[in-house]
């Protein structure tokens, strides 16, 4: 039995219909077990086998781990991650869980420039620490967080403050194989992997693209660090950990330019999915969205 944490997220979701695919007996895990799980209602395949877990109550954990020999790890970023993933890999050793895949972060580093890297690492260490068998997935930028800059791009704007920074892509679908490769076949992916598409993107590029698979002009506009946590704060209405969080993201790019890995395609004998085809599959999301918070005056494109 395979437990998936985090079976209604983007990743987690992906690694659970990936199992299913593959015909693994899996168990979805969410806090919420009387909700669908996406993508499992009104089909005729397989379905999961459902139960509550939260990270923040070890009891509930350990009846989740229960009869299960291997976990996906997945949770949402934020400021209390390092506990929650912590604790669930704690009770996760003491349950007879064998082997655990998590999802980490690039520069998962202990003096990171990004803040949740260094909370990753930190979990990645700890990992480690206990002995158990683990497979760490480190995926650059999903392509599926595209989507949330559609009413935006409906408009005809990107934001951002990567300026000309090229920035690795990576289909959540992607993830998912390989996720599902290393707890089906640990023995094949064990350590640390970097996940990206088959190529990086700068945002001027990706405006490029955008206009041509929606049929009308999409641009870039560049904003200055600054200008940019502050658009997200008070424009996105994200938390201030978070909007500190994606602006981190993006001057990482720009110090460390990003260049793609063959690693989806070395552990999964096929070229990972491209960008180009996930614009063309999700066009209607970026023609049709409402419009969303545009440039403010004085924004540079």
């Amino acid at each position: 039995m395979i437990a998936v944490m985090g079976a209604t997220g983007a990743t987690g979701n992906a690694v659970l219909h990936s199992l299913l695919a593959l015909g693994a007996p899996v168990r979805a895990l969410t806090r919420t077990p009387h909700d669908p799980i996406p993508g499992t209602t009104g089909t005729h395949g397989p379905r999961p086998e459902v139960r509550y877990a939260d990270a923040a109550d070890a009891g509930s954990l350990r009846t989740a781990f229960e009869g299960a020999s291997r976990l996906f790890l997945a949770m949402a970023n934020g400021p209390a991650q390092v506990e929650l993933e912590s604790r669930a890999i704690d009770v996760a050793a003491r349950s007879g869980i064998e082997h655990i895949v998590k999802i980490s972060a690039p520069a998962a580093e202990p003096d990171s420039p990004v803040a949740v890297s260094r909370g990753h690492h930190a979990v990645e260490q700890h990992l480690r620490t206990l002995g158990v068998s683990h497979t760490v997935l480190r995926p650059y930028a999903f392509m599926q967080n595209l989507l949330r800059s559609a009413p935006g791009i409906a408009r005809g704007v990107i934001l951002g403050a990567m300026g000309d920074a090229p920035c690795n892509y990576v289909d959540c679908r992607d993830i998912g194989d390989v996720a599902a490769a290393a707890l089906t076949r640990p023995g094949t992916a064990t350590g640390s992997y970097v996940l990206t598409g088959p190529e990086a993107v700068s945002h001027p590029e990706l405006a490029v693209r955008l206009s041509l698979v929606t049929g009308h002009r999409v641009r870039y506009v560049r904003l200055t660090p600054e200008e940019f946590r502050e658009h997200l704060v008070h424009r996105a209405h994200m938390p201030a950990w978070l909007a500190e969080h994606v602006t981190e993201i993006q001057q990482l790019a720009v110090a460390r330019p990003e260049v793609p890995t063959d690693t989806v395609a070395r552990i999964l004998g096929r070229p990972p999915r491209t960008l180009d085809a996930f614009l063309h599959e999700n066009r209607h999301h970026f023609r049709t969205q409402a419009a969303g918070p545009g440039p403010r005056p004085g924004d540079r494109a």
